[in-house]
């Protein structure tokens, strides 16, 4: 879906309106967001943070920024590959794994998707993966921890590329597996957060979800959310790399600009011990999206799931437009979704929505947000309380 993909980073650069750049809808004070001055003007697509106060944020034009103090400073990084074409990257993701260690992904099509590694807080950056199937594919996620990762890419040759290692990006392998191959349909994942791959935290992977003109859908394997009791046990359900199932999501498409752009996840979802609650039923899926072209259109932007991502349920109430994020806030004890034309907060397991602001957003890492032309603001859980 690459003609889209880019269609979607110019779509986005032409929607602040004036009402927007306050980045706070006009019957709340003080602002759910507090903005920052990140001293760019690119379009930010990546965004991760570690604790709030170490953040990386990563977009168009070959554009890495970092900061260590909470974004109080946002400092430009070196760009990648400067020599060259590293300018013409679109950096849709990244992962912080410290202050001074970072890897990005360049989302385009063929050669123009690649991973990027530094390790001396982006003075420098290493290539560590390019896209093998140049000149087609487009990658459209990726996800690191420890010796295990995996890249998630456009359909080539009929199925998904979907990349994986267990030697720490080291070497890469294309998974082979059964229920990768998506026949005649269209079917394609989207890059607009770094946020189709379903993560357990920063511990595991659990599929990915899709849209196009055939349906929003969530490839998994099933048991490797069956018991995640153990990081060991984890590690060894990856390597199994079985059979993909799919399911298909209650979030508009039906065309080759909407589906799922993103899903959260998380567990446990009781407080404590529930035992007789299967492992499914005590976690969340949530997916966002709908259709990037019509961004004020609320209908079909959320859909959640008690099951383990087997059944779907539209959210009664939905968040006010298109979305392209989503995380839950354990701090705050709710999840929140942003897009162009704003964010929205729901209390209770994605089954309503409640807007937040009318800001133009791209991805979050809570506490951070970022959008198109070098916007980045922090949370502030002041306001959210107060609009209880």
């Amino acid at each position: 879906m690459q003609r889209f993909r880019l269609g979607l980073f110019l779509f986005a650069a032409t929607v602040v309106t004036a009402s927007q750049a306050s980045a706070q809808a006009p019957t709340q004070s003080p602002a759910p967001w507090q903005m920052q001055d990140s001293g760019s003007t690119a379009s930010l697509r990546g965004i991760d943070t570690l604790n709030g106060t170490i953040a990386w944020a990563s977009g168009s034009g070959g554009t890495v920024l970092r900061t260590i103090d909470g974004g109080q400073h946002w400092l430009p990084c070196a760009i990648p590959d400067a020599a060259t074409d590293g300018a013409t990257l679109d950096f849709r993701g990244v992962q912080a794994f410290g202050a001074s260690t970072a890897i990005v992904m360049a989302s385009g099509p063929g050669d123009k998707s690649r991973l990027y590694e530094t390790t001396d807080g982006c003075k420098s950056w290493r290539l560590i993966f390019r896209n093998p199937n140049a000149p087609d594919g487009f990658f459209d996620g990726f996800w690191l921890n420890g010796n295990h990762g995996m890249v998630l890419g456009d359909p080539v040759d009929g199925r998904f590329a979907v990349f994986t290692t267990d030697n720490s990006g080291k070497t890469w392998k294309r998974d082979a597996h059964v229920g990768l191959a998506i026949k005649d349909k269209s079917l394609a994942a989207f890059a607009a957060s770094n946020s189709s791959i379903a993560r357990g935290g920063r511990y595991f992977a659990l599929g990915f979800a899709t849209g196009g003109k055939d349906g929003a859908q969530l490839f998994s394997r099933p048991e490797d959310a069956g018991d995640l009791e153990a990081t060991a046990k984890v590690v060894r359900l990856l390597q199994k790399k079985s059979v993909w199932k799919t399911a298909p999501i209650a979030v508009k498409s039906g065309t080759a600009s909407s589906g799922v752009f993103a899903i959260g996840y998380r567990y446990p979802v009781t407080s404590g011990i529930c035992p007789e609650c299967t492992f499914a039923e005590n976690s969340r899926f949530i997916a966002v999206g709908g259709d990037y072209t019509k961004p004020n259109e609320a209908a079909g932007t959320a859909a959640w799931s008690a099951d383990g991502g087997q059944h779907w349920t539209a959210s009664t109430i939905p968040p006010h437009g298109y979305r392209s994020s989503v995380q839950w806030s354990d701090a705050l004890k709710l999840w929140i979704a942003a897009g162009t034309n704003g964010s929205d907060i729901s209390r209770d397991e994605g089954k309503t929505w409640a807007p937040l602001d009318n800001g133009n957003w791209n991805a979050l890492s809570l506490p951070f947000v970022v959008g198109p032309n070098g916007r980045v603001a922090r949370l502030n859980p002041a306001a959210i309380s107060a609009a209880k």
